[in-house]
């Protein structure tokens, strides 16, 4: 069965953050983890799988026996003796349970947000033990916490939940502010808890996002986010080779750069820490000395206008259409509301000013039910004729703060994708004026992102 990782990584990364944990002594700490490379993805697609009746029972038991192994020869290859011993009877204890609920979702034949959110919960609950020890093995004392029982407090979507933020902020101080006197608390990234205890999850990358509440809850000075690359870059270098490492970049364009397809950080996960005005670090655990990027409120006048260039795949481009909706108000509102109330996140809009068609980008995985909805909500034909839809588009974003108050740079935008023989299908600008958004073909997506980043980054370098 593969995990996406190997135990060897796993041992070396958490090897690397007790050196970087033991190079801060005499500095309070908290350690946010992530689970072990793949686990997580694992451990949902086998809870799908095991709801639909695909694994048997002895299957399910290989799956736990193997998922106890890789954890076993990782905390094998780091701890002590003494330390071990501790961590292996924490991680039998979290097998047999998972285990139990495992087979349990079998039986009942259905996989619920709530238990989707338990059964993921363990990848960290597995990983936050392992390196606690690893910690007290190198000497630096240390105890571990899931999230809920750091403090975070959320709502009850379990999946993709939002904190409570005065009970969280209050709680998260209280519990770790005096054990940071003598020790380093690792907490789980990624879990939270309702008010009733229940496991929340803060949704996918949220290790980041927990880093960050942790962060502004206890004042932190900056929040270091750890991870396999030199920093936040100029765009996906598996597109345009030439991307390079942004030195320093302000929190509402990383905000802008997360949310439109930046894989480093959690979307969500600057917003904690912009509130508190603490500094955000990105840097390489296997690159430790590298400077990576350095996330602040604001900095001089930067000399670029644009920063950076983001793409964002798997999405669809749906149009609403008729010459019934000029006119009418509460179009726009009841497309929106009755979109949100099924939890379809709508990435982008425009609305042309005849009014007749309104353009929104979804996500493609809810294109259906996007459609059925809109269908079900003007079920009466003379306002809305038709709902036509682009599965496989592409948004294209520059983003910087340098572009506020700069002229032509829509034009730029449009004469180098021009140039680069892709056509712009839907084209969107916020108030802020910190990114300028457009979409295009997905197939056209690497073109045109090796087009803007030469337009406005490579050629500046």
């Amino acid at each position: 069965m593969k995990f996406g990782g190997t135990s060897l990584a796993d041992a070396q990364r958490i090897a690397g953050v007790c050196k970087i944990v033991g190079s801060r002594s005499g500095d309070e700490v908290v350690v946010v983890v992530s689970a072990l490379a793949g686990v997580t993805d694992m451990l949902f697609s086998q809870a799908q799988k095991i709801s639909e009746g695909k694994l048997t029972e002895e299957e399910i038991k290989s799956f736990i026996s193997e998922l106890f192994e890789r954890h076993r020869v990782v905390a094998r290859e780091l701890l002590s003796e003494k330390d071990l011993e501790l961590v292996l009877m924490e991680l039998e204890r979290f097998s047999l349970e998972l285990e139990k609920i495992l087979i349990g979702i079998r039986y009942v034949g259905e996989l619920t947000p709530r238990s989707t959110a338990y059964v993921v919960s363990f990848g960290e609950r597995l990983s936050a033990p392992i390196v606690s020890g690893a910690l007290n093995t190198c000497g630096v004392k240390s105890v571990w916490f899931t999230g809920y029982d750091a403090g975070i407090i959320t709502d009850s979507r379990y999946e993709k939940a939002s904190p409570i933020w005065e009970s969280t902020m209050q709680t998260v101080k209280q519990r770790l502010e005096n054990l940071l006197k003598d020790s380093v608390p690792v907490v789980t990234g990624f879990i939270s808890g309702d008010t009733l205890g229940r496991i929340t999850t803060l949704g996918r990358g949220g290790s980041d996002y927990t880093a960050a509440i942790v962060g502004a809850a206890i004042d932190a000075e900056e929040v270091w986010i750890w991870t396999d690359v030199d920093g936040i870059m100029t765009t996906d270098p598996r597109l345009v080779s030439e991307a390079q490492t942004i030195p320093v970049i302000s929190y509402i364009e990383a905000m802008e750069l997360a949310f439109f397809g930046g894989k480093v950080l959690h979307p969500k996960s600057i917003e904690p820490a912009m509130e508190k005005g603490v500094p955000v670090r990105v840097k390489n655990t296997f690159n430790p000395d590298g400077p990576g990027t350095l996330i602040v409120k604001d900095q001089e006048k930067a000399r670029e206008v644009v920063k950076a260039v983001s793409v964002m795949t798997h999405a669809t481009l749906v149009t609403i259409s008729g010459v019934g909706m000029i006119g009418v108000p509460g179009v726009a509102a009841k497309t929106f509301s009755a979109l949100a109330e099924e939890k379809i996140n709508i990435l982008m809009i425009s609305q042309g000013s005849s009014e007749a068609n309104i353009s929104i980008v979804i996500e493609s995985q809810d294109l259906d039910k996007a459609i059925n909805i809109v269908t079900e909500k003007f079920a009466d034909r003379d306002i809305v004729r038709r709902v036509d839809y682009n599965n496989d588009v592409a948004i294209i974003a520059v983003i910087g703060a340098g572009m506020k108050g700069t002229k032509g740079v829509a034009a730029r935008l449009f004469t180098s994708v021009s140039k680069a023989d892709v056509n712009v299908l839907m084209i969107a600008q916020g108030s802020s004026e910190v990114n300028i958004s457009c979409v295009v073909e997905e197939k056209d997506a690497k073109k045109a992102a090796q087009a803007l980043h030469h337009e406005f980054i490579t050629k500046k370098a």
